[in-house]
């Protein structure tokens, strides 16, 4: 009863804090950006990404950044605080930077994408045409599909082996090392190359190479 009062009596100045409990032309700048974002987003995502990596682990990542990402900066350009978004812009680069495992190149690129099509729906105004914000949206997704699925040779990656044949490991008997991996792994390996050897246990640490198709990555 006093909440309702109080928004009778303060009108717009909701709580006394100087903000209002509605307004419905900001509230649409706000939904239609996010639901075109996260459309795009999730169609790279779910469909371009990861069909092909298959990183559940990454999945959740890509698409909690991009809500985060779009809500901040279309926070922060809402109150024409251009200076903050480029501090905020630094901010986030620099969360990407958190101690964790080494993230690959190619998630690192999808993780730039995500972020600049947040950034790019959630900056869009009144400047900016729907026909513009569309076709930055469509180009973007567009390019990566095809380069992920058409342009793009087969994505080559490498994981290091613990092997225990230390006699396999000479040069002369490359061809025997790469059969014998091949059928203990069931991977088509490239190539391999012989890392840190360990002659006490005789072991070897191997890098081997193979295409992404030609491995059901469960991450």
């Amino acid at each position: 009863m006093n909440l309702l009062l109080n928004i009778l009596l303060y009108g717009k100045d909701f709580l006394g804090l100087g903000m209002e409990l509605f307004d419905k032309s900001d509230f649409i700048e706000l939904i239609v950006p996010f639901g075109v974002n996260l459309f795009f987003s999730f169609i790279i995502i779910r469909f371009i990404y990861y069909p092909k990596a298959g990183r559940k682990d990454y999945l959740f990542t890509y698409i909690l950044f991009s809500i985060i990402v779009f809500f901040l900066f279309h926070m922060l350009s809402s109150t024409k605080l251009s200076t903050g978004a480029g501090l905020g812009l630094f901010a986030i680069m620099g969360i990407i930077r958190y101690r964790t495992d080494a993230i690959a190149i190619k998630e690192m690129t999808y993780l730039f994408v995500i972020i600049g099509l947040a950034v790019i729906n959630a900056l869009s105004n009144k400047k900016v045409s729907v026909t513009e914000l569309m076709f930055a949206n469509f180009t973007i997704m567009g390019i990566v599909f095809l380069l992920e699925q058409a342009w793009m040779l087969k994505q080559e990656t490498s994981k290091v082996v613990i092997y225990e044949k230390i006699e396999l490991i000479k040069p002369e008997k490359y061809e025997e090392l790469l059969a014998d991996l091949n059928e203990r792994t069931g991977l088509k390996i490239e190539r391999a190359v012989i890392g840190k050897i360990d002659f006490l246990r005789d072991t070897a640490q191997v890098r081997i190479y193979f295409h992404e198709d030609s491995s059901k990555t469960t991450a």
